[in-house]
């Protein structure tokens, strides 16, 4: 079992930033995978980033490419988004999921989720 918590969240104007942070407990393992996702109301979740736990290789959706960093620090045993020039439709309630062993961006495929924090951006 894994145990996810996030914290972080908060109001926002546009053009800000906010960092997320995702502690992880339990059986923590080197095959570990870790993702962000969120939904925003009356819409379906959607992948945000992913990193794996080892290697730190990283994915992002298009939409967030370039603004939001996803890292981890595997001493702290946490899991982190930076998400920078935040715009009204990053909006959502932003959930932390873990899975192993491979990379996936569809959450469904993952087994562990946390219980999610807030971000709401105002325009």
């Amino acid at each position: 079992q894994v145990q996810l918590v996030e914290s972080g969240g908060g109001l926002v104007q546009a053009g800000g930033s906010l960092r997320l942070s995702c502690a992880v407990s339990g059986r923590i393992s080197s095959s570990l995978f870790m993702g962000w996702f969120r939904q925003a109301p009356g819409k379906e979740r959607e992948f945000v980033a992913a990193i794996d736990w080892s290697g730190g290789s990283t994915y992002y959706a298009d939409s967030v490419k370039a603004r939001f960093t996803i890292s981890r620090d595997n001493a702290k045993n946490t899991v982190y988004l930076q998400m920078n020039s935040l715009k009204s439709e990053d909006t959502a309630v932003y959930c932390c999921a873990a899975r192993e062993p491979r990379p996936r961006t569809n959450w469904k495929e993952y087994d562990y989720w946390g219980q999610g924090t807030q971000v709401t951006v105002s325009s």
